[in-house]
């Protein structure tokens, strides 16, 4: 894992775009992360609302970047980028093809301060293992990214849930560019997985890593078109 970090990386095009990769990919996935909040300290008195918003937020970005950085770190075993790859192709189809249960119907509310700290902490760990499956890939092991892009995108979550989901909503397509993008970045990791360059050769691994890139966002979007138009016939009989 990358641990180092000069002040010369903010100059390069290529931090922010890997930066803005996690941003997009956490306000995608985080959505429903946003409704806990809300849901868990809904009847706390006005200020310990606040309180429990601020405090269950920042628990939630502090686990959620320990965790991160767990799996960024075991992902360069042998075979573990093989499956966070397809995971990712799982979790990306699913962002386009939503299930009908939202988790966050379950979710009690908490009648003190604390409790209402430790129901969104423990909730938004139990919630979020596609976000940080897809962070620690976009990141590749970077910690410098993966704790700026959390720590910039969690607050705007939970700040702007209303109008991001707002935005997303009235613009699908974003959707779907989110859901392209991590099936671009699960072909990468795929092909960048130990097993495979030593099955492919490092240079030949290497030669075809965008065009696995372009496979997997492909895949994405293909899968996620026939089953959207399977999901309409059987909406318009019910």
């Amino acid at each position: 894992m990358d641990l180092s970090f000069n002040l010369a990386e903010l100059a390069e095009p290529q931090f922010w775009i890997a930066a803005g990769k996690i941003i997009w990919i956490n306000i995608l996935l985080s959505g429903d992360n946003a409704v806990v909040i809300a849901l868990a300290c809904r009847t706390l008195e006005p200020r310990q609302r606040k309180w429990g918003i601020v405090l269950g937020a920042g628990a939630a970005v502090l686990l959620r970047i320990l965790f991160t950085l767990i799996i960024a770190q075991v992902m360069f075993l042998p075979f573990l980028k093989l499956v966070g790859g397809l995971a990712l192709l799982w979790i990306a189809v699913k962002l386009i093809v939503p299930e009908d249960e939202h988790s966050e119907d379950h979710i009690e509310a908490a009648d003190s301060l604390w409790r209402a700290v430790r129901i969104v902490a423990i909730a938004d760990i139990v919630m979020s293992l596609d976000n940080v499956v897809a962070i620690a890939a976009a990141a590749h092991g970077d910690m410098v990214l993966i704790m700026f892009g959390l720590a910039v995108s969690i607050p705007m979550i939970v700040a702007g849930a209303a109008v991001l989901t707002a935005l997303l909503t009235r613009f699908p397509i974003l959707v779907w560019a989110g859901a392209a993008l991590l099936g671009w970045i699960a072909g990468e990791i795929m092909i960048e997985d130990a097993a495979v360059i030593s099955w492919l050769g490092e240079a030949v691994a290497h030669r075809f890593v965008y065009w696995a890139a372009v496979a997997g966002a492909v895949f994405v979007v293909g899968v996620g078109l026939l089953l959207t138009r399977g999901r309409r016939p059987a909406e318009e009989e019910v």
